[in-house]
């Protein structure tokens, strides 16, 4: 028997008006793209033309930057954008087949929400729910009235809690429990209930949850710690790591090193998917391309080069053109 043929999955990684830190001042960006629905429908179903198997918006659950360092913070492109499960479910009505990640934090959200509101977009989806899980590095606890933001350990360990809590929450009903028989009057079919009880070191949850089974059973799983913590955390329960290695040795060691984690949990390597990152900047030739590339960074205010966190100059990531395609640079 012929092994199953290998295929490369493909992502839109979208982020408001471009990754680049001065994307939105480029003239063919959408200035408003953080805000304009238009302008992310006409993203997912390109995306879904192209056959990507999925798009993704990074989030934050307390925003970017430094709202204190406002010279800063008044020159950053990302600072007003969507939700991502209530934008997802929006695009979701006018896509068919293309999966939606949406970003949800374990350290400032609460797993009962979390597993509502995944829930809910798979069902309003199709069953095409992805939860990208993080831990919230940036410490945003000034935004959700909690004493402090959780040193890294804790923060994983949480985190390994809230999945367990999450998935049995998505357990509380069989995938035939709702019956709705109109003649004897019965909705649901209690045998098929199962109360979560749960009480851990971080949470007590009861349940059941308030919605049915997702048409995936669980959401798919993505993950994208590059810790040894966030390693083990998607090894035992991710579907997808995301990872953005700058060098090819780096990349392969982080291959290796996560495939190498997954026999303890009784997982195989096809398991996992790890889904690198990159930032393509467009051109007809090679020229071209290093043309467009230093036209967007010459549209970087020397303030935020120097003091914001995506800054390109500031990350020293090495440039790597992409020559076939006429056209300026691509802002996204």
């Amino acid at each position: 028997m012929s092994a199953q043929p290998r295929q490369i999955r493909l992502g839109a990684f979208l982020q408001a008006t471009g990754h680049h830190v001065a994307a939105w001042l480029h003239p063919d960006a959408q200035a408003d793209a953080g805000l304009n629905l238009a302008h992310y429908k006409a993203l997912a179903q390109e995306a879904e033309r192209g056959k990507f198997d999925l798009v993704f918006v990074a989030d934050s659950p307390g925003g970017y930057g430094n709202p204190h360092d406002i010279e800063v913070f008044s020159r950053d492109g990302k600072t007003a954008h969507f939700e991502p499960v209530t934008l997802w479910s929006a695009l979701s009505q006018v896509t068919r087949n293309i999966g939606f990640v949406a970003t949800s934090t374990t350290t400032y959200e609460d797993p009962y929400t979390t597993a509502r509101k995944f829930a809910s977009l798979d069902w309003i989806s199709g069953g095409r729910a992805a939860w990208n899980v993080v831990t919230t590095g940036a410490d945003v606890s000034p935004n959700f009235s909690v004493p402090a933001h959780l040193e890294h350990s804790r923060r994983y360990e949480r985190a390994e809690e809230y999945i367990d809590v999450v998935k049995g929450l998505w357990d509380s009903y069989e995938d035939d429990a709702f019956v709705r028989d109109r003649e004897r009057g019965v909705f649901l079919d209690p045998e098929k209930l199962h109360l979560l009880n749960h009480k851990g070191d971080h949470f007590q949850v009861r349940g059941p949850l308030n919605i049915g089974r997702p048409p995936q059973g669980y959401p798919v799983i993505v993950q994208a710690g590059a810790s040894d913590a966030g390693r083990e955390l998607a090894a035992r329960t991710a579907e997808v790591i995301f990872t953005a290695n700058l060098t090819l040795e780096d990349a392969q060691e982080f291959y290796a090193d996560l495939k190498s984690r997954l026999p303890k949990f009784g997982r195989r390597p096809e398991q996992l998917l790890v889904m690198p990152g990159i930032f393509p900047v467009l051109g007809g030739t090679e020229a071209e391309a290093r043309a467009n590339y230093e036209a967007l960074q010459a549209l970087v205010h020397p303030v935020g080069c120097l003091e914001h966190p995506q800054a390109p100059l500031r990350r020293r990531r090495p440039f790597r053109p992409v020559a076939g395609r006429q056209g300026a640079a691509a802002p996204q």
